[in-house]
This record gives structure tokens, sequence and C-alpha cells, in this order.
């Protein structure tokens, strides 16, 4: 693949387009840029390989000159095909982000409710484990699909587990495994 060196037009015309494509030549050539007329439409062969097509934005002042810089090997619709992507991928993740938002949300509802209430019975954490159970699902799932980074959904597992932990210890629940004595070394 050859390389281009890009540069940089300064124009102080009005272009509607201006599209520099590759010549049917096997071997790069060397074509330097060419003073530019004020047609509509201009073509120059600057590659061997790739098209360009570049649409510059024009100042209200026609003295003031414009920046052009081309870029080689794209098609001419990829930047726009990219936006096209990006934006379905923001909103698709915008939705899912805001599914792991209510769901937590829910679960420390619930949890601060329990936390408050005097009267409390060990079976009332059984549907808040449902729903944390829920939670980690939707946050495993974005993780899978890339919405979130595997340390931020663990982090956020990790804050309902000890939000439920900090209940069950606030009402006597909880009673912390016995800590295995370590295998004696054989050394």
């Amino acid at each position: 693949m050859a390389t281009a060196a890009a540069q940089c037009l300064y124009l102080s015309c009005r272009f509607q387009s201006i599209s520099l494509s590759s010549s049917s030549s096997s071997r790069p050539t060397a074509t330097a840029f060419k003073p530019l007329s004020s047609s509509a439409h201009t073509s120059i062969n600057a590659f061997s390989t790739g098209f360009v097509s570049v649409n510059p934005i024009v100042g209200r002042q026609v003295r003031r000159p414009v920046l052009i810089v081309c870029e080689a090997g794209k098609k001419p619709d990829s930047a726009a095909k990219r936006a096209r992507q990006a934006e379905k991928r923001r909103l698709y993740n915008k939705a899912r982000k805001s599914e792991i938002r209510t769901r937590m949300k829910k679960v420390l509802e619930e949890l601060d409710t329990l936390r408050k209430k005097t009267d409390a019975q060990p079976e009332e954490v059984i549907g808040i484990e449902k729903l944390i159970a829920e939670a980690y699902s939707v946050i495993d799932k974005a993780i899978q699909v890339g919405t979130l980074h595997k340390n931020t959904g663990a982090r956020r597992k990790s804050r309902l587990a000890r939000r439920k932990k900090a209940v069950e210890i606030h009402h006597g629940w909880y009673a912390p495994a016995p800590a295995s004595e370590p295998a004696a070394s054989t050394v």
C-alpha cells in the first residue's frame, strides 16, 4: 500500500465538491496539486490507490481562506456511515445503561426501606435477592456486549452486595462463615 502525504489546500473560492481519484497505473505517482480554479467540481489524479472526495465548508467571506484536509483510502461516505453506526450504538448503550441504573435504584430503595423497618424479618431479604439477581443479569449482559467495562460492572455488583450485607448486619441476620484454618505447611 502506497503512503500518500496529506496536504492542506487553502482556497479562497467557493467549491461544491473536490474529488481526488486514483489513476489506473499500478505504481504510485507523485502528482503535485495544481492551482484550483473556481469551477464547481475539480478532480486531480494524486494517488495510486484510494479515492478522496472533499466537500468543504466555505466561510461567509470570500477573501477568507478555507482549510481542506484530504484523507486517502476511504470511500466518500464512510464517515457518514461511521456517524450512523455511532449514533445507533449510542442509543442502544443509552437504553442499556438506563436499565442498569433503574434496576440498581430499585434494589437500593428496597434495601433502604428494609433497613428502616424495625420489625423486619429475614424472609424479606428473599424478594430483594431476586431483584439483585435480575440486576446482576442485566449488568453481566451489558459487560458481555461491550456497553460497560468489566471493572465497572464488577464495582456496581459489589455495591449492591455490600449494601445488602450492611442491611443484614444492621438487623443481626448476618453470621460470617467461620474462617477455615490455613493448612499446615510441610516445609
